[in-house]
Formats: structure tokens, C-alpha cells, sequence
């Protein structure tokens, strides 16, 4: 029984942590080799697409356009973008200016001879089994392949996240001892009332039935 209790803790871990994984910003270096735009038809993999681009229709089947950043990491590793608006959907970036994100990627594209470096601010995962990408939200120039940026914005996130999840298990401790608790003791009471109620009508049903068996004989 335990080795279950902690196999779904951890599964519910495992979900969370992929949640957040997933819907919180990421920071990568590329080198932008070019932009395209591609008819899909979402299938399964439409949970992992946002809406269409703002003010636009969406299409029935699933099937619209998609922006692409195609682009290479440091290390020759090909990493392929998607940029879509996210709009007033989720994740709640409130993104809706993928064309210029379009053009500016298109105006940073270089040569591996002569390469621009391209900070990639981006959500989301890239998995070639179920064709999903990782959508760009910022582009940025930088100096070099190694600039790293400090996590400020997930790092804030988790500390509110934390103040919050103790806020809220100090108040349920509160009303615990303030409103639970009391009711839990009450119908403890109420039962031993009860009980004892019981036992007193038993025991004067036995003595009646004592005496009642004593005039019979």
C-alpha cells in the first residue's frame, strides 16, 4: 500500500513539474538559418498548437498555416520553432505580434560563416514523434553563444507559488481549528451522548424484563 501511495504521489509530481515545464519561459541560443510557413493539418497533436493568430478564423479540420523559425543551436543541433499568437489563450502571454516576430527572425537569419547569435525566449517542447515545437515568443541579438540569462520571471513565479501554497495551508489550519475541529468534537460528543443513551435503555429494558420474568414465576 505504500509503495502505491508514493507511485501516485509521484505520478502527480511528474505531472506538475511537466505542467510547468512545459508553460513557463525558456531561454535558448540559436543561430537563425531561415522562416517558413506551412499548411498543417492538426491531428492529435492540436492540444500543443495555440489558436489561430489574432483575428484570424479558425478553420474547420484543424487546418491552417503555421509560422516557422528554423534555426541551429551552438553545438549543430537543428531546433525548429513555431510562432504562433497565443492571444487571450493559454498559456496567458497575451502574445499577438507573430509577424513581427516573423520578420525580425527573417532580418536575423546568418551563415554559419559569419553567424548571428539569437536569444529565443519560447515555451513549450520539441518532439519529432508527434511533430510539436516550442513556441518563439522573443527574439533577441546577442553578443555570443554562451550569454546565459538568469531565470528571474520562473524564479519569481515559484517563490510567489510557495508564499501562496503557505498562505493557503496556514488559512485551512485556521479554519480547521476554528470550524473543523469543533464540529468534529460536537459529533464526537453527540455520539457518546448517544451511546451512553443506549446503554441506559438497555439497561432498563433488562431490568424490566427481570422483573417481569421475577412476578411471572
Amino acid at each position: 500500500m505504500r509503495r502505491l501511495k508514493w507511485s501516485v504521489l509521484l505520478a502527480f509530481a511528474l505531472l506538475i513539474g511537466g505542467f510547468f515545464h512545459y508553460v513557463l519561459p525558456q531561454h535558448d541560443v540559436v543561430r537563425i538559418v531561415g522562416t517558413s510557413v506551412q499548411r498543417m493539418d492538426l491531428g492529435t497533436n492540436a492540444w500543443f498548437f495555440a489558436a489561430p493568430d489574432a483575428g484570424n478564423a479558425q478553420v474547420p479540420g484543424g487546418t491552417r498555416e503555421v509560422k516557422f523559425i528554423e534555426t541551429f543551436l551552438a553545438d549543430g543541433r537543428p531546433m525548429v520553432f513555431r510562432n504562433e499568437d497565443t492571444g487571450w489563450g493559454w498559456p496567458p502571454y497575451f502574445k499577438m505580434n507573430s509577424f513581427d516576430v516573423q520578420t525580425r527572425a527573417t532580418d536575423l537569419t546568418s551563415t554559419e560563416a559569419a553567424p548571428r547569435w539569437v536569444m529565443v525566449t519560447h515555451y513549450g517542447w520539441r518532439n519529432q514523434f508527434m511533430t510539436i515545437f516550442p513556441n518563439a515568443l522573443r527574439l533577441k541579438l546577442v553578443a555570443s553563444p554562451d550569454v546565459r540569462v538568469f531565470p528571474w520571471f520562473n524564479t519569481l513565479f515559484f517563490i510567489s507559488l510557495g508564499v501562496a501554497l503557505l498562505a493557503l495551508r496556514r488559512a485551512w489550519l485556521r479554519f480547521r481549528a476554528d470550524t473543523v475541529e469543533p464540529m468534529i468534537d460536537e459529533a464526537e460528543a453527540a455520539w457518546d451522548r448517544a451511546d451512553a443513551a443506549q446503554d441506559r435503555a438497555r439497561g432498563a429494558l433488562a431490568r424490566w424484563w427481570r422483573r417481569l420474568l421475577g412476578r411471572s414465576g
